[in-house]
Order: C-alpha cells, then sequence, then structure tokens
C-alpha cells in the first residue's frame, strides 16, 4: 500500500521498518504507526494540531457527543465500500477511523500531519494501519483505495483521485451554515455563515449530499470546555466570551454536510 514520500517507488516491510528500493527507510514506531513525513513535507517543527485541542478533541468525541456523524458517516461509505481498503485523511486520535473499521470488513488506514495524534490512535487502536504524512502527498501506491474519508481535513483533490480507484468513493464532512451558531454569535458582531455551495473535487463527480443537524446540549461546563478547545473558534473567544457559555450552558446547534463523490 505505501510509497516512499521522497521518491515515489514502492516500499516494503522489513522487519520494524519499511524501506524502498532505493535505499530509503522508515522505522515503525513502538506504537506501530510509520512516520513517512520528511521534513522538507513540515512546515512547522511540529504540524498539525496542538495538544490542547487534540486532548479536547479526543475526551469528547470519546463521550459519544458526535456519534451520530460518525454512524451517519460509516452508513455511507459501508454502501459502497467493503471489499478494498479505506483511508481516513485527518485522521486525529483515530475515533472515526475506529468505529470505521468496526462498520466495515476492509481494512481501514489512517493518516494524519499530527505526530502526536497518530501516535495516540496507534496505541488505543493498534489493529488499524497508522501513519503521519501529509495530507497534499499521500504516501500510498495509485488506485489503492475504495474509499475515502475525509473530515473537516485539508487535502489535495488531485491526490485524492490517484489513490483512489476508478470508481471509488471519497466522502467529506464540512460545517454547514449554521454550524456552532451560538459561539459565533458571541465571538464576533457580525456572523457569516458557512458556505452551502457544493465544492468541486477534482478527479470525482458529486452524487449525493445529506445534511446532519443536531442541537447539542452540554452537560456540564467541561463538556463544552472541550468544545470551544477542539475547535479554530477557541481563538477567537476571549475570556469573557468563554465564560458566558460556559455559565449559560445554552443548546449549541451542530450542523454538518456529507458530500459523497464518485472517482471518474
Amino acid at each position: 500500500m505505501y510509497q516512499c514520500p521522497l521518491c515515489q517507488t514502492v516500499l516494503s516491510q522489513q522487519d520494524h521498518s519499511w524501506r524502498c528500493s532505493n535505499g530509503h527507510s522508515f522505522d515503525i514506531a513502538r506504537e506501530g504507526y510509520v512516520n513517512l513525513l520528511p521534513v522538507q513535507q513540515k512546515k512547522s517543527l511540529q504540524p498539525g494540531d496542538n495538544t490542547e485541542m487534540m486532548q479536547a478533541r479526543r475526551a469528547f468525541l470519546e463521550a459519544g457527543y458526535y456519534q451520530p456523524l460518525s454512524d451517519a458517516a460509516n452508513a455511507l461509505l459501508a454502501e459502497h465500500c467493503q471489499a478494498s481498503p479505506v483511508l481516513d485523511i485527518g485522521c486525529g486520535e483515530g475515533y472515526y477511523s475506529a468505529r470505521l473499521s468496526a462498520a466495515l470488513t476492509a481494512p481501514v488506514y489512517g493518516l494524519d500531519i499530527s505526530k502526536t495524534a497518530v501516535r495516540y490512535a496507534a496505541k488505543r487502536y493498534p489493529h488499524l494501519d497508522w501513519c503521519v504524512a501529509s495530507s497534499y502527498q499521500l504516501p500510498f501506491q495509485t488506485g489503492k483505495f475504495a474509499g475515502l474519508l475525509r473530515i473537516y481535513a485539508p487535502s489535495n483533490a488531485a491526490e485524492m483521485a490517484r489513490v483512489t480507484q476508478t470508481g471509488g468513493w471519497l466522502l467529506t464532512v464540512s460545517p454547514a451554515p449554521e454550524h456552532l451558531l451560538e459561539f459565533k454569535q458571541k465571538a464576533y458582531q457580525q456572523v457569516r455563515l458557512h458556505s452551502a455551495e457544493i465544492k468541486t473535487e477534482a478527479g470525482f463527480s458529486h452524487q449525493q449530499r445529506q445534511r446532519l443537524q443536531l442541537a447539542w446540549q452540554a452537560p456540564d461546563a467541561n463538556a463544552m470546555q472541550q468544545l470551544i478547545n477542539m475547535t479554530p473558534l477557541a481563538y477567537k473567544l476571549n475570556q469573557t466570551q468563554r465564560d458566558c457559555l460556559l455559565s449559560e450552558l445554552k443548546p449549541v446547534q451542530l450542523d454538518f454536510y456529507l458530500d459523497l463523490y464518485q472517482r471518474l
């Protein structure tokens, strides 16, 4: 499945590393993942979400608050992808990947640019295949995946098309117009809603859109704090605005688009 991120030749596992015919070698970490992110593909020393954001998201997801989103994504992919491997692009701590794996008979691979997140995913879910890599330069051989799952993650359409089989599937999850509206109303004087436009993904044809809306009620201030910290809006809210959200504990609008594309 893997290809060398330096020369794009096939990687073969030899003992505790992955090697290509040109002599490039990538060690398998103690936790079981492989780091396929060369230094020249890094834009910072520690790319990806910071530790605070990761820990907040991990706790929030494992509490099951976004399980309806996971269930909806799994149902769409399970309808089309049962035999060949599926890739979760921007897998983070592995919550969605692991639940997807349980819904499919096919193997699931997880990729994220954050080594901290992938290390946790590999420790928590050792039965899946994990790698640290750039979503813009996917370290996989051409045409290997029957399906891709991309939840919010930045990506390159040409690379996604390259690694997907002809007739394979891409499922993207993005914020719909009213997602976290209550947070935005605190953070901005003039609220701009997320776009409802269906994004074009080169190499794919859009087939279906599903909108998932939920009114989430925080059981306590700790859960609300986790939701705040796992979103980019955490940087927009000052302490007074945060305190207000934590004291009021009003329902928060969750609003997602699930868009299904087919590889041309």
